[in-house]
This record gives C-alpha cells, structure tokens and sequence, in this order.
C-alpha cells in the first residue's frame, strides 16, 4: 500500500488526467475498462444504443464478443436493453439460462460466451433511443448487492458524458445512495473544482490504479481526508 504521499501524488495525476479528457466515446471507453477491474463479479462490460425500430448498436466493449450479445437482442427482439427502454432504469438477472423474460436470447448468451449473469443500467433515454451500460459475470449471481449499487454510480457517470450537463443531477441522485462514494466525491469536485461526472471519473480511475474497490478507495478519503493542496 502506497503511503499518504504516493497517494496524494496520485490522485493529483489523476485529476490531472480527467482534466484534460474530453468526449464521450473516450468516457465509454473509460467506463468498460473500469468497470471490470472495480467490479468484483463483471467480466465485460459494453455500452449500446438502442435505436428506433430496436436496432441495438454497440458503441464501446471491454470484448468485442459482446458485439455478437447486442445483435442477438436485435435479431430476437428481446433482451435487457429492450426492456430497459421499455419497461424500468436497471434490470438485473441471476441465471440467463433460466431467465423467463428471455427465453432465446438468454440460454444463447450462456451457449456461446458462457456468461449468465447481467446488469443493465439505463443511462439517457430521448425520444425513443436508449443507451445502457451492460455488466456481465461468467457466475451465476455474479453481482452482489453493493456491486449493483456502485455499477448505478459508474452509469451515471457514463450518461452524464453521453446525455450532457442536465444529467448531472441523475449522477448526484446515484451517488447519494452510496453515502462514502458521494462523500469522497464531493471532497475532489472540491478540491479540483472538478465536476460531479470528472470528479467521480477520477475516484474510479484511483480505485483501478491502486486495484482497490471503489466502496474502498471512498471510506479511505472520506477516513484520512488526505486531499492534496496542489
């Protein structure tokens, strides 16, 4: 473990970095790799849009296998994308094998890339386009509680950079139900006058870095206050 002022010096680095980074595919980018380090149970991770008429694109994968995930909800016409446009914000399921909700695309998805677990989490919904952020786990029941509730912070993140500035509020709503992720967040949006989807980029980019959880990383800033000055 780095002492406090490695740490200091790279959290510095770090806001730097989130500075000077710009774009929203650089964001969904960002979001699929980090997500499969911070997230115990997720073993790739993708981004899509769904678009009118349920054309599902990819737009950003940690595998491009997944590719073959997204068009087979197309192709089927059912899957969590779909239902996250049509029916709630984040959709979740346990065993893809036995998924009533989709009785083709689920058992398909095991068949051939071996992953039957899967969150899905809508991040901007305008007019009838979705975009969703995807996490997969090759276990059954891969993702636990709190790993649902960090990976509803990471979208928020996601759509803030893919919707624009009036998403903001749907990031501080995510971050608000995990006490200590908002608290260190708030701390770095502080110091570095950092916005909330930048200042939360930067908590995820220490957590990867330093291969800690981002729940971890949080309570460790929020516990030391050891901010740096400059």
């Amino acid at each position: 473990m780095p002492d406090n002022e490695d740490f200091n010096r790279e959290l510095a680095a770090a806001a730097r970095e989130m500075q000077d980074e710009d774009g929203s595919r650089q964001a969904m980018e960002r979001a699929v790799a980090i997500a499969t380090k911070i997230l115990p149970g997720c073993d790739a991770a993708g981004v899509c849009v769904v678009y009118p008429g349920q054309r599902v694109d990819t737009h950003a994968t940690s595998d491009d296998v997944l590719r073959q995930v997204d068009s087979l909800q197309h192709e089927l016409q059912e899957g969590p994308c779909l239902d996250a446009l049509r029916l709630q914000d984040t959709v979740q399921s346990s065993d893809l094998s036995t998924d009533e909700r989709w009785p083709r695309w689920g058992p398909e998805v095991v068949r051939r890339l071996g992953l039957f677990s899967i969150v899905s989490y809508r991040l901007f919904s305008t007019g009838d386009n979705l975009g969703a952020l995807n996490l997969y786990g090759k276990g059954k029941a891969a993702f636990t509680t709190d790993d649902v509730h960090d990976g509803m912070a990471l979208a928020a993140h996601v759509g803030v950079a893919l919707a624009g500035a009036q998403e903001v509020e749907n990031l501080e709503k995510a971050l608000a139900g995990r006490t200590v992720i908002g608290q260190a967040t708030g701390m770095l949006m502080e110091r570095f006058d950092l916005s909330p989807d930048r200042a939360f980029g930067v908590l995820s980019r220490l957590s990867q870095h330093r291969n800690l959880k981002l729940r971890q990383l949080a309570e460790q800033i929020v516990h030391t206050r050891e901010v740096p000055k400059g």
